[in-house]
């Protein structure tokens, strides 16, 4: 009795424990079997990456686009992963999903939009749009909440407090950590730097792209470029004095979370 008395007190703090992010919990190599709205509206055919082949290599300038189309980071564009590529890739020139103006935020200073069937984040200003970028949330078993919230905290090195880098004894890095939401079991929600796979990788956080921390973890990519997490943070805190621990903020910027996990 007193040992089954021990295991459901575990299972009991395990579930209460603060549950941010981590690496991909599932490994999905086709891409092009992940469905969102605005793909029905763009010309694509399904390829498979070959050995050494890279973003850069395949579609010159226009790499990014076809990444941001992909929802897929560089570190996660390897060989056997089949990803969509546009027939005409002017139909991606600097992509995005999002409306441009967002009439509902017209009176909001900034204003935060996430399509959970896009995997897309739009920033807004008095609702006309200033950045979008691609992300990665949690899917039907990791929820990530959907409504109405705003930004209460940040921390430019937060960190999981209960998963780990994979094959490994690191905590998570969430790096440029936006939190805005606490569950009614104190569960925290942030918009942060992660991997983006190409599908919802996260327990329920909104992940962005974040180089320089795969850099710094993974050896990734030796001239960081993806810094979506950082420019969205920055945005954010303003001039704001940042210790890069966790920091309370007052009326920060509203955000809306719409839509269902395409997984």
């Amino acid at each position: 009795m007193p040992t089954l008395r021990i295991i459901s007190l575990f299972l009991i703090l395990t579930a209460m424990s603060p549950i941010t992010a981590r690496g991909e919990s599932r490994k999905i190599s086709n891409v092009c079997s992940i469905v969102h709205p605005s793909d029905a509206g763009i010309a694509w055919d399904c390829r498979k990456i070959k050995k050494g082949e890279t973003a850069e290599m395949l579609f010159g300038d226009r790499w990014l686009d076809v990444l941001r189309f992909n929802r897929i980071d560089r570190r996660h564009l390897t060989a056997g992963v089949s990803i969509k590529v546009p027939r005409n890739l002017d139909d991606i020139e600097e992509y995005s999903p999002l409306p441009d103006t967002y009439p509902k935020a017209a009176q909001e200073e900034k204003f935060i939009l996430v399509d959970m069937f896009e995997q897309f984040l739009g920033a807004y200003e008095n609702g006309e749009m200033v950045f979008s970028f691609p992300i990665a949330s949690g899917d039907h078993v990791h929820r990530t909440p959907i409504g109405d919230f705003r930004i209460d905290g940040f921390s430019s090195r937060h960190r999981s407090s209960l998963y780990k880098i994979e094959k490994t004894d690191t905590f998570y890095p969430m790096h440029y950590a936006l939190r805005f939401f606490i569950n009614d079991h104190g569960v925290d929600f942030w918009l942060h730097g992660r991997d983006l796979p190409g599908f919802p990788a996260s327990h329920g956080c909104v992940g962005l792209y974040d180089e320089e921390m795969q850099q710094k973890y993974y050896q990734f990519s030796r001239q960081p470029q993806l810094q979506d997490a950082r420019t969205l943070y920055e945005w954010v805190v303003g001039t704001k004095k940042d210790s890069g621990k966790f920091t309370w903020l007052k009326n920060g910027p509203r955000v809306r979370i719409i839509g269902e996990s395409p997984l």
